[in-house]
């Protein structure tokens, strides 16, 4: 379910609105904590921070159980590790925590009050009903330590303005401001009895931080407070309202969390803002970063923890919200995970880090336990089964006990014990999405989930920053991951995959043959510093985000079409905006950029298989040039056989170059198999299989000096330099028998046309025609004529029904005509958008595209 701004504000409460609309309130000097005020604002005061302590501590029911025990133990042993590290107050020093050295370092001032806030927590866990959770729980000395902590760190390391804010704006912004926030609430009896200043003036401070807001509060206008960094900023404001009981701030906070609820209309921006949730799922970070694996799931967790917070306050009024939150789970994130694991092309940045894939999903899972706790009826009984479902199929056993809260690990014990909840997916077993919006598209089907990242003017070719994901050149060209069934994806994919994998060579890819330098390794910093230049390049600059940390594409067609359960997709490959802008002069001289190979590309995603059409692949600099039709990664150990056929039908098996028909890989430990036909590609293929070992600081600084060896498989085609461009088309066959593969010469799968203006495939067993279409045509192909750039696909089904599904992608055509040859066919009935009438020869539709933003419109026609 979508929301728009106007949907919003019908759910806004009324002292949320009041406050949103009036400046005199928001500016209102507020009371103190236990300051006396009306009783429904000290009813909602009360009842936030009780919400917020039992989120975070359990409750005394909760924690009496045996599943929480862990997660209380934990939480014991933490504190215990930092209270024999804390040093002492009494004066000024280097360190509050041993170890952890302050005065030049934002990362390990951060962690001191992520220190304190663990010591807090051990204090405010209630016990069950056996007693106290340990002699940590309302132990007065140790809360009166961690509130010296504070005041030490504000004195020493804190509060002076002036010396504060380097480094990292999220520590100063974000990250040392939800520690606070949350440790007052836990501590705010002792708060009010032994430093009832404290919170006032920490308060303040964290206001003065917040530098990319407006006079200490949130800007919506700002480039900083938007999508998962907005629901952070205005969640901690929340809290600090609370504790400060200040009623004004906590409807402001309020009020501007619920903006991210608002779809995001790219042809109607609300403050420019393009980070947010799309109607087609999509998800948006950093302004054209396609990032619900990473932010997203971010923004998920700390929208359902305010819905938490809020629950039983004049703040929370009616179920929309949760409806809202409810569409992103089913038609955001489900799609995007397969057996329990989040896919790669949504991670932005995060691809390189260690704990990525069932972490990431482990994560959702407990903001959809805890959402279902705020649905109702069919809503709360499909989440609670689709929970069951993650935790069956996932291949990674779920660790409730690393959950946030003790409440969502005895939610989430009692779901899994529940034999009157099936384990059920959201997702039905075949289902293609196209997430247009930020460039990708996912296919899924019994045995196997396919994944495609695309770039174009709109949607970034990669994320790089802070010295993560330091080789990401590629993999928003085409980039795709094909996931198998009964895997543990860990072994196929993750940091591993990129660590082992060349960056050059990443399934699905074609690439000059060059050798590209990290920004480190350019510029000797994390990114590209010439502050003197007209863009100012620094840090966190625009010309920074926009030339180096996650540069767009220079070409607008990226996109595709949906028919039920099949996908067509379609993108011409670009230079990214920094090489366009080096070739006009625009940066300064030592900045380098990289210029990218050409092609013209199209993926027709079917039942059995996913084909896979190149034309004009070649290079304008003359270079040569390498399409990786597969990569693929295993333990070194496990059992490969890697066999095929030749042209001429000869049997072939191993490694090398050969002009083949088709390759079968099969992991044989991993019970696995994928098969490539070679359906008209010029020249021959090259195989290897070889192990590979390198450090994970290859694609990130911070990881572990670890070494890391796998095996790895490679499917090649290889364009020589200085020649004319070519074509190039395949289908890979998940879970493929070799008898299947041989199979694929009897005309299963045609390729109807493969150039720069049309690309066009024929599934005769399907009655499938699947085309893309470049430039502005006429195009005729395949039965039909289609006027300028589409993505039409054709599904001729049985008793003479045509269903025909057109997309615009390119977001920027008003109405796409297409005429289907033959007889004359009437839609079956009236389709959105879509005009049929009957011409010489066949029958027209006009299809309205203005302003869908590449979504798919379909009609169902008949004799």
């Amino acid at each position: 379910m979508g929301i728009s701004r106007r949907q919003l504000l019908s759910l806004l409460p009324t002292a949320g609105l009041v406050t949103a609309i009036t400046p005199e309130v928001a500016q209102a000097q507020p009371t103190a904590a236990g300051d006396p005020g009306s009783g429904a604002a000290d009813a909602d005061v009360a009842r936030l921070l009780a919400n917020t302590v039992a989120m975070f501590a359990g409750d005394p029911e909760v924690n009496g159980r045996a599943e929480v025990a862990p997660k209380l133990a934990a939480i014991d042993k933490t504190a215990r590790t930092w209270l024999a590290a804390m040093k002492d107050t009494d004066g000024p020093g280097g360190e509050l925590f041993a170890g952890i050295p302050l005065g030049t370092s934002d990362p390990n001032l951060t962690a001191s009050f992520q220190h304190l806030y663990e010591i807090a927590l051990a204090t405010a866990v209630p016990g069950g009903p056996g007693g106290p959770a340990s002699d940590l729980a309302g132990n007065t000395d140790v809360r009166r330590r961690v509130l010296d902590g504070l005041a030490w760190l504000h004195e020493h390391y804190y509060g002076d303005q002036a010396q504060g804010y380097y480094g990292n704006w999220f520590n100063w912004e974000i990250g040392i401001s939800t520690h606070v926030s949350r440790t007052l609430v836990l501590l705010a009896e002792e708060v009010r009895a032994y430093r009832p200043a404290l919170a006032r003036t920490y308060v303040a401070s964290m206001d003065a931080y917040l530098r990319n807001g407006k006079e200490g509060d949130v800007d919506l206008d700002s480039r900083f407070h938007t999508g998962a960094n907005l629901a952070d900023i205005t969640t901690n404001r929340i809290l600090q309202g609370a504790v400060l009981a200040d009623e004004a701030r906590v409807g402001k906070a309020v009020a501007d969390q619920l903006t991210v609820f608002a779809t995001v209309d790219p042809y109607h921006l609300q403050h420019g803002v393009t980070d947010g949730y799309y109607a087609d799922g999509s998800f948006v970070q950093h302004d054209s970063v396609a990032y619900t694996g990473s932010y997203g799931k971010g923004l998920l967790t700390r929208v359902v923890q305010t819905l938490k917070i809020l629950d039983g306050t004049s703040y929370m009024h009616g179920d929309g919200l949760v409806s809202v939150v409810d569409g992103w789970v089913r038609n955001g994130f489900a799609p995007l995970i397969f057996e329990g694991w989040m896919m790669e092309v949504v991670k932005g940045r995060a691809v390189s880090r260690t704990t990525t894939g069932y972490a990431d999903v482990a994560v959702v899972v407990e903001a959809v336990v805890d959402l279902s706790g705020c649905a109702g009826g069919d809503a709360a009984r499909a989440l609670k089964s689709y929970v069951k479902f993650i935790g069956e199929t996932s291949r990674a056993a779920l660790d409730p006990t690393r959950f946030v809260s003790p409440v969502s690990i005895a939610r989430y014990a009692d779901m899994v014990a529940d034999d009157t909840i099936p384990a059920r997916d959201l997702n039905p077993a075949s289902r293609s999405v196209a997430f247009n919006a930020m460039d990708r598209h996912v296919h899924l089907r019994p045995g196997y989930a396919f994944a495609l990242a695309r770039s174009s003017n709109r949607i970034s070719k990669y994320e790089y920053m802070n010295g993560e994901n330091l080789q990401p050149w590629f993999s928003g060209d085409g980039a795709y991951y094909l996931y198998l069934s009964g895997q543990d994806q860990a072994q196929a994919y993750g940091v591993d995959y990129f660590t082992t994998v060349s960056p050059y060579a990443l399934a699905g890819v074609t690439s000059p043959v060059e050798h590209r330098r990290t920004i480190p390794e350019l510029y000797g910093t994390p990114y590209y510093d010439n502050p003197d230049h007209p863009l100012h390049f620094t840090s966190s600059s625009e010309s920074q985000n926009t030339y180096v940390y996650f540069p767009r594409g220079t070409n607008r067609h990226s996109g595709g079409a949906v028919l039920g359960a099949f996908g067509a997709a379609a993108m011409v490959q670009s230079d990214d905006v920094a090489c366009a802008a080096k070739r006009e002069g625009l940066l300064p001289e030592d900045f380098v950029a990289y210029q990218n190979a050409t092609a013209h590309k199209s993926w027709f995603m079917l039942d059995e298989e996913i084909v896979v059409l190149a034309a004009g692949v070649g290079d304008l600099s003359g270079r040569a040039v390498l399409t990786t039709v597969d990569s693929r990664t295993a333990a070194p150990t496990d059992s490969i056989t890697i066999s095929g056929a030749r042209r001429d039908g000869s049997a072939w098996a191993g490694t090398g170059t050969a002009d083949l028909a088709w390759l079968r890989y099969a992991n044989a430990d991993q019970g696995t198999s994928v098969g490539y036909v070679f359906l008209d590609t010029t020249g021959p293929v090259r195989v290897a299989n070889e192990q590979v070992t390198r450090s994970r600081r290859v694609v990130r600084t911070a990881n572990p000096d670890t070494a890391v060896t796998r095996s790895v498989f490679g499917v090649h085609l290889d364009h020589a330099p200085g020649v004319a461009p070519s074509s190039l088309a395949y289908a890979m066959v998940p879970n493929a028998t070799e008898r299947q593969l041989g199979s694929y010469g009897e005309g299963r799968v045609v390729v109807v046309a493969n150039t720069t203006q049309v690309q066009a495939v024929r599934h005769t067993g399907l009655g499938l025609t699947a085309v893309n279409t470049f430039g502005a045509g006429p195009h005729n192909v395949a039965g039909l004529r289609v006027y300028g750039a589409a993505s039409v696909l054709v599904h001729r089904r049985r008793a003479g029904r045509t269903e025909v599904a057109v997309a615009d992608p390119t977001t920027d055509r008003e109405t796409i005509s297409v005429v289907l040859r033959g007889r004359s066919l009437t839609p079956v009935a009236p389709a959105e958008g879509v005009r049929v009438s009957a011409v010489a020869g066949g029958t027209r539709l006009d299809v309205d595209t203005y302003q869908l933003y590449g979504r798919s419109c379909t009609v169902a026609l008949e004799l």
